[in-house]
């Protein structure tokens, strides 16, 4: 039994943020922001929740297949900024579907979370579970300073994800490659949940709540520990370089990824990039690209795929996917 990949989908906020429009609220530039990073422009909530992202991706993806909540087994969301610490995420929109059969469950690996969250469904139907959603969504607007223009041109809000069901035909996700760098966990942070009770003594600045990010060292990481996850997860699934249609790795930075291609020896055209339009959106930046890909016929049945995602955690992930 193995995971098969059904349906993609994906959804932003129509509310778009240029970097002329960051211009106007701090020193900053087009020039600045696309010369170093690639993007040009972010998508930005502005009266939508995480759950709401993410729902509204949940509802293409039953749409498409034509199934009604009940069908579901479960739903898995991946995301950093939570509507709430409880309920999750998941189980809100579980709530919202009517999808009362289904388990639902966040998870948090920050940039590799939607790579967990598949690598753990594929878990679950391996068992008695017919089918479920996976999704990745954020709303890191809310996570972000929007003074400090080293990581406010980064980020943007969306969502995507996938419908996944059980396959005797199809192997779907052939080898994985999970990795977590805890030492490394205070090179990015974001979302500091202070002590307030009367008996504590935590001073910690409230700024803490956004994003903080060593630049460089979260580069050096990425541009190292990616190449080799993705080399780690060939060698598992026995695949060659030369054997991968395409490779969709988190939309973190244009720069990231030229490097990695060229740390891999591989021709940057098979790196599949959006990055420009919608800016770092976290655990929704692989299946945005994803679903983007599949509708405008880039990706097709029976290609192979390499996803990894990297980040916070720090974490790197892999996984070698026959789609």
């Amino acid at each position: 039994m193995s995971l098969r990949i059904s349906q993609t989908a994906h959804y932003v906020p129509s509310k778009v943020i240029t970097n002329d429009d960051l211009a106007q609220i701090m020193t900053t530039s087009d020039e600045w922001i696309s010369s170093r990073t690639g993007i040009k422009q972010r998508h930005v909530v502005q009266n939508e929740q995480t759950s709401d992202l993410a729902l509204t991706v949940a509802q293409q993806l039953l749409q498409k297949a034509d199934l009604k909540p009940e069908q579901l087994d479960f739903i898995i969301v991946a995301t950093m900024s939570p509507d709430y610490l409880t309920p999750s995420t998941a189980a809100i929109v579980q709530g919202k579907l009517h999808a009362g059969k289904a388990l639902a469950f966040d998870i948090n690996a920050a940039c590799s979370g939607f790579i967990y969250a598949l690598a753990i469904a594929d878990k679950l139907l391996a068992g008695p579970y017919q089918r479920g959603l996976v999704i990745g969504a954020e709303v890191l607007s809310k996570l972000i300073d929007w003074q400090e223009r080293s990581t406010a041109v980064l980020f943007g809000d969306g969502s995507g994800g996938v419908l996944v069901e059980k396959s005797t035909q199809v192997k779907g996700i052939v080898a994985e490659d999970l990795a977590t760098f805890g030492d490394l966990g205070a090179k990015l942070t974001a979302g500091y949940q202070p002590l307030c009770s009367p008996y504590s003594s935590d001073n910690i600045a409230k700024h803490k709540k956004y994003f903080e990010m060593d630049g460089r060292a979260v580069y050096d990481f990425a541009t190292h520990e990616v190449p080799n996850s993705i080399r780690r997860v060939l060698v598992k699934a026995n695949w060659k370089k030369d054997d991968v249609q395409w490779f969709l790795l988190h939309q973190a930075n244009g720069r990231i990824i030229s490097a990695i291609a060229k740390h891999l020896n591989i021709p940057e055209e098979k790196f599949l990039e959006n990055i420009a339009k919608y800016g770092n959106t976290s655990a929704a930046s692989v299946p945005i690209l994803l679903d983007e890909a599949v509708n405008s016929g880039i990706i097709k049945r029976n290609q192979k795929l390499i996803l990894s995602g990297f980040g916070g955690g720090l974490t790197a992930a892999s996984i070698a996917l026959s789609f």
